[in-house]
Order: C-alpha cells, then sequence, then structure tokens
C-alpha cells in the first residue's frame, strides 16, 4: 500500500481527536502488519481481507515472540485495534467497501482486577527528594504535578502557562478526545510550580519546557525517570494518586472526574489490593 495512504491515515486520526501517541503507535502496528503481508505474500497490501487478518491474528497468537515470549492477549488486541480503525479509515477514502474486522475478532482476556499501583508515598517521596537535592526543579514540579494531581504525562507536558491559576489552585487539562477538565491543585503542587518558575527562562506557552525546544518531549522525560529510579513512572504516578486519593476520603465519581477516567470501572480498580498484595494472601491459603 502506498506509503501516502499512511499519511492520509494520520490526518485521518488527527481529525478523529487522537493523541500524539495513539497514532504513532497506531501507525507502527499498521507498518508492522504491511512488513508481515509482504514477507508472507511477496507483494505489497493493495486493501485488507478477512482471510489476511485472520493469518495475522494467528502469526501474532503462535508464531510471533517478544523476549522470547508469545504476545499476551492485550497486545494481540492492540494491533488488531489499530488495524480496525484503519479498516474503518479505508472505507471511509473508499479504498474499499467492507469492514472485515470485527470485536469478536478479539481476543478474550480476562480483566485483571489488581490495583496497578505498587509503590507508597515514602518511594514517592524519596523519589521527590532524590530529584529535588540533584537541583532539577523541572522535573521535580512534573513529578509532583503527576503524583498529586493525577494527570497523564501527556496532558502535563500540553499544560500551558494560561491553563493554571495558583490563587483558585485550578488547573484546566484538556484530556483524551479534546476531553476538558478542572484538576484541583494542593499545597506541594502549587509550591513546586511556582519555584521552577522562578528558573525558567523561555517565551514558550507551555509550562515544561526545554532548552532545544518550546515544550519537553516525553521521550526526554521518561530518560530523566530513570536516572533517578528503576521502578517509578509516570503512569505509575497517576496509578498512586488514584490509589492515594480513594484512601483519603474521594469518591470513586471525584476519582474519575480528576483522572479523566471515561468509565468508573477504571476508578474502581484503585478500591483493589495491590498484585503484591494478592500473590501474599494466595501464600496463606
Amino acid at each position: 500500500m502506498e506509503l501516502h495512504i499512511v499519511y492520509q491515515f494520520v490526518n485521518y486520526l488527527k481529525d478523529e481527536a487522537k493523541s500524539e501517541n495513539t497514532i504513532k503507535s497506531y501507525v507502527a502496528h499498521v507498518n508492522e502488519y504491511f512488513a508481515w503481508f509482504k514477507e508472507s505474500y511477496g507483494t505489497s497490501c493493495k486493501k485488507l481481507f478477512r482471510e489476511n487478518i485472520l493469518d495475522y491474528k494467528s502469526y501474532l497468537l503462535n508464531v510471533k515472540k517478544h523476549k522470547g515470549k508469545n504476545l499476551n492477549g492485550k497486545t494481540v488486541n492492540s494491533k488488531l485495534s489499530s488495524l480496525h480503525s484503519f479498516n474503518k479509515f479505508l472505507v471511509n477514502e473508499k479504498v474499499q467497501e467492507e469492514d472485515v474486522i470485527s470485536k469478536s475478532d478479539f481476543v478474550k482476556v480476562q480483566v485483571d482486577y489488581a490495583n496497578p499501583c505498587d509503590i507508597t508515598k515514602k518511594d514517592v517521596e524519596h523519589f521527590r527528594q532524590t530529584i529535588l537535592e540533584a537541583g532539577d526543579k523541572r522535573l521535580y514540579a512534573l513529578v509532583t504535578l503527576l503524583a498529586y494531581g493525577g494527570l497523564r504525562i501527556t496532558e502535563a507536558l500540553n499544560v500551558r502557562l494560561s491553563d493554571y491559576s495558583f490563587e483558585g489552585k485550578e488547573l484546566v487539562v484538556i484530556g483524551k478526545g479534546g476531553k476538558q477538565r478542572i484538576v484541583y491543585l494542593n499545597s506541594k503542587i502549587v509550591n513546586a510550580i511556582r519555584e521552577y518558575l522562578k528558573v525558567r527562562v523561555h517565551d514558550s506557552e507551555y509550562l515544561f519546557v526545554s532548552r532545544e525546544s518550546d515544550k519537553v518531549d516525553r521521550s526526554v522525560i521518561n530518560k530523566h525517570f530513570k536516572k533517578y529510579s528503576n521502578r517509578i513512572t509516570p503512569h505509575l504516578l497517576r496509578h498512586y494518586y488514584c490509589t492515594t486519593a480513594l484512601e483519603s476520603g474521594y469518591s470513586i465519581h471525584e476519582v474519575a472526574n480528576q483522572a479523566g477516567h471515561r468509565d468508573l470501572k477504571t476508578s474502581l480498580i484503585y478500591t483493589n489490593p495491590s498484585r503484591e498484595e494478592m500473590k501474599r494472601k494466595a501464600e496463606l491459603l
């Protein structure tokens, strides 16, 4: 399939208000399918056929390996979901008429109801203190916002100077699908951002900047996280926020609102014990 189709697919996803990371993931999965198709059939993919998709699903489940192991159901479904979106795009562009992928083709995966947060307040505070003592006020402010505001990393990096109010302790966040919400800030966040702004030298509209660009890149932040911890990630801090918010007396609806969860079931997961706690209990049987 010609390269320009992929570019058109990117524009289609942008029109669908997909996030930058989602677009990158979808395109990577589609290109991976193209590579498999070329290798398997010795020709370029012209359109999607159901028979090919089912062959690909079988390949993903039974042949393809990642770090020596078969792909799990969630990973396979992620790839099929990308192709499902690509299929809709092709129909929209009249490249083909039929949908060849249905939800019933996805692998049935049992939902893991364990709380995904396996770090404590002491872990988070030690992480913050290590960064503070290293003198990285930008990272310290970002980590504090993630841990005590519950933002997704992409949301945090998209925060503009005009989005927050120190006096009102409020932050306007643009979440998934362009949905706007108000996040309430505690004093830790306000103080950390204030101290960061004292050393921030940039005329960018974005809060978190770098010397190279108006907005710091997610990959740069990931590298900094790994510098100070081999365990804590931006997304794990979001899990931490949701867990501690519920423990502090927030209702399920309040956590869902603050974290931008579209489904209350997502918030309910944080009321459950962690995987480590469930393993501990299993030993008691």
